[in-house]
């Protein structure tokens, strides 16, 4: 029978575990035999912050306290965006100094005692693996479930928004707070780091897809053109070849990234400098790769206002077009209404962002890619210490790599 010391002893020792463990934070144990006490968790954390166009200093802040409905996550990697680029080259949003980084993923270390399920439902606890979504603080009324598809581009999201005294706003860092209610987030710890860096662009091309279906043109037969072979197109290809499109050309200029077009499962490929003769000359390129045809559908994924007046050239009468490659003011187009539009009969329709059904959606993807053979991950390219973000950036501002990310130890 144990004496007063050894029980003494057994109590403190429960009690020390219990109080490791925060009694408001639910489980720290996880299986695979994750555990994160508080004692572990530093008082501080290394912040990239974009302090002036063109640069990033790495600051230290304090990490705030967890509250009843906040979620402290370990960041393990993030990917850099084309949006981050341009916030980094001429700051269109006016948000320096600023924490960037929103295609981010990590593990929670902490949570608050209200938070028990993600924004689909699904239980959380510490020890899993998630990523954000969007702030809904200014509009609460949509929901994961809300039928009108209305997209969220009007929402905030971590990694774009104005730096507080929380600080840890953005993905570029050791840590991010994720404060709720408003905040959405998805537990994803069935997916590796790689597929989770790659889910928010993911979404942008799955939300484009679902506004292409919605035409009624874009089916299992279509000829589709994809322009623009950046990360954005790319993705777009692997999409639709995964949602079992067979005839898929690729425009692009640069022949490596037509190259790794067809690895994402275009069946033919344009490089638009073969062609001096100007956008009749292109069109026909395109037409030879469908075996004389235009294209039934199009997807416009360059950002570049030449691309877009020239896409109306590669699609037939009647066919429809997903205009998704100005997620900032790029200029304008020029295109004839007449012989683009009317006479074409063109079905044209805008995306923008995703919903967040669409997120849901954007993770069976991922999984569905990774059994037939899509080399998603082969995305990521180089891979940066947080340390070296300014490097990073001009990697990713050269244009010497896919997609660029941001791995922390």
């Amino acid at each position: 029978m144990a004496n007063s010391q050894d029980i003494e002893a057994i109590v403190r020792q429960v009690l020390e575990s219990m109080d490791a463990r925060g009694s408001s934070f639910g489980s720290a144990s996880a299986p695979g035999g994750y555990s994160q006490a508080s004692a572990d968790i530093p008082k501080t954390a290394h912040v990239a912050m974009l302090t002036a166009i063109g640069h990033f200093d790495i600051k230290e802040f304090p990490i705030p306290p967890v509250g009843d409905d906040d979620i402290l996550v370990k960041v393990e990697g993030c990917g850099i965006c084309g949006t981050d680029a341009h916030e980094f080259k001429r700051d269109p949003f006016g948000l320096i100094p600023v924490a960037l980084g929103h295609e981010g993923t990590g593990t929670i270390v902490k949570m608050g005692k209200n938070v028990t399920k993600d924004s689909a439902g699904k239980p959380v606890k510490v020890g899993d693996k998630i990523v954000t979504c969007m702030i809904f603080a200014d509009d609460p009324e949509i929901t994961m479930f809300d039928l009108n598809k209305k997209n969220i581009g009007g929402a905030d999201v971590y990694g774009l928004v104005p730096d507080d005294e929380y600080h840890l706003n953005g993905w570029f860092a050791d840590y991010i707070l994720i404060r709720r209610p408003g905040s959405t987030f998805f537990n994803v710890s069935d997916l590796d780091l790689d597929s989770r860096i790659l889910i928010e662009p993911c979404a942008v091309l799955v939300h484009a897809v679902e506004r292409a279906k919605s035409t009624g043109i874009l089916r299992f037969n279509s000829r589709v053109v994809v322009q623009g072979c950046g990360p954005i197109g790319l993705i777009c290809i692997a999409v639709l070849h995964t949602m079992g499109i067979t005839q898929i050309v690729a425009v692009d200029g640069n022949a490596q990234r037509l190259e790794f077009a067809r690895k994402m499962g275009a069946t033919g490929t344009v490089n638009f400098k073969d062609y001096s003769g100007g956008i009749e000359a292109l069109a026909e390129g395109v037409k030879a790769q469908f075996g004389g045809h235009l294209a039934d559908f199009a997807f416009q994924c360059t950002g570049s206002p030449a691309g877009h007046s020239n896409i109306y050239k590669f699609i037939r009468n009647g066919g429809g077009l997903c205009e998704l490659g100005f997620f900032i003011n790029g200029g304008d187009a020029t295109i004839n209404p007449h012989f683009d539009i009317c006479s074409k009969e063109i079905t044209t329709v805008g995306s923008w962002v995703y919903t967040l059904r669409d997120y849901a959606t954007t993770f069976e993807f991922l999984k569905a890619a990774q059994k037939i053979g899509v080399p998603m991950k082969e995305l990521i390219t180089h891979k940066f210490a947080l340390k070296d973000i300014n490097e990073a950036y001009e990697v990713n501002l050269a244009q010497k790599g896919l997609k660029i990310a941001i791995i922390n130890d």
